[in-house]
């Protein structure tokens, strides 16, 4: 993946301090419909990209169109609940305006000018619409950066590959980084955890509470290609119990919104809501790799999971939001900014090098 973007290059415009003049900062997001007619055509760009269903074309879109036209209608139901649309865009722009007065803020940057851009994936504002406006930016570097804590070859690296494709189509040629991934980052961690202590104190009045740490699941088969995906949200979980510092704290992670006949990876986040409700102790629901509230936050798991866990007999049901604008996560986002421009690599994780054990082929980051 390196070799699609570039380094800095000496014709790069710089300030006194041998930073860039100009950044542009894209930030990738998943994208949802913004009206009930876009739930159809938002579908088939999801399951048309090539790192979702992985055949060959014609059968890719085939499955697509299939899909889609099946999905459509419990899709449009869901997002009914949510006034008819996806509140994701509008909670992305909030995060890139607070990430750019973050980033405007900083005394370091003095003398450079940052404008945060959008990129969503699968609905507008795509790719090539947003390369458009960054080509009239005229910036020195460009700064991918993936709201998607956890690097996936079906997250990160399609959202790189569009964005690819679309510089190269209109001719943006500006050197460009891409962030790959923070799963630990501290700035997320302690955030999540914050948003979490509150609201585990209320629920300890119902029993003593298990966390449930919930993400996005994948086929099996995709970790099992080389996908760190997984691996990734481990590590997550793992450095937000440790933030809480609840002695003996019970929790686990696990995989929610699964899809299709193949085998997932889990457990499933449903699956662990049953085990709560038998061994009747409070959960609170951290939803560990979303950093924005969508479909899966404000309806699968406040709705629907609310739901199963009263089905199940869990004495309280706690979802947790994600970080939002929290101003921990916003100054961590902005502190990977600054990492990022100030590094030599095209391709940098949370700390510069590679993260991921050497068996998975798919980190976009050379073997060590």
């Amino acid at each position: 993946m390196s070799q699609q973007f570039s380094q800095t290059s000496a014709s790069t415009s710089t300030t006194p301090g041998g930073s860039p003049r100009r950044v542009a900062v894209v930030l990738f997001n998943l994208g949802g419909p913004d009206a009930p007619e876009a739930v159809r055509p938002f579908l088939f760009n999801l399951f048309a990209d090539p790192a979702i269903i992985r055949l060959p074309n014609p059968f890719r879109f085939l499955i697509a169109s299939l899909i889609s036209g099946r999905r459509a209608k419990p899709a449009g139901e869901i997002y009914a609940q949510l006034g008819g649309k996806s509140p994701l865009l509008e909670n992305t722009v909030a995060q890139a305006a607070a990430l750019e007065s973050a980033l405007g803020a900083d005394p370091a940057t003095a003398g450079a000018q940052t404008k945060v851009f959008i990129a969503m994936r699968y609905w507008h504002p795509m790719s090539a619409e947003t390369a458009a406006r960054v080509k009239a930016y005229d910036p020195d570097l460009v700064v991918l950066l993936p709201l998607y804590p956890q690097f996936s070859t079906t997250t990160t690296a399609s959202s790189a590959k569009a964005w690819a494709e679309a510089a190269n189509t209109v001719g943006l040629a500006a050197p460009t980084k891409l962030l790959c991934c923070y799963p630990t980052q501290a700035g997320f961690i302690d955030a999540t955890a914050d948003l979490i202590r509150p609201l585990y104190e209320a629920a300890k009045a119902h029993g003593k509470p298990r966390v449930l740490f919930s993400a996005h699941g994948l086929p099996k088969k995709v970790v099992a290609s080389g996908d760190p995906y997984q691996w990734q949200c481990e590590r997550t979980a793992e450095s937000i119990a440790a933030a809480l510092g609840i002695d003996d704290l019970d929790w686990i992670n696990c995989y929610q919104s699964r899809v299709g006949p193949m085998e997932w990876i889990g457990p499933s986040t449903d699956a662990e809501i049953r085990r709560a409700g038998q061994d009747g102790v409070p959960i609170l629901v951290v939803p560990m790799a979303f950093v924005s509230e969508h479909s899966e936050t404000l309806v699968e798991i406040e709705v629907e999971y609310r739901h199963l866990a009263g089905q199940a007999g869990v004495p309280h049901f706690t979802r947790v939001p994600t970080v939002g604008v929290h101003p921990g996560f916003i100054d961590g986002l902005a502190a990977l900014v600054r990492q990022t421009v100030a590094g030599k690599a095209a391709v940098c994780s949370q700390k510069g090098d590679r993260i991921c054990p050497s068996n998975f082929s798919g980190c976009p980051q050379a073997r060590p």
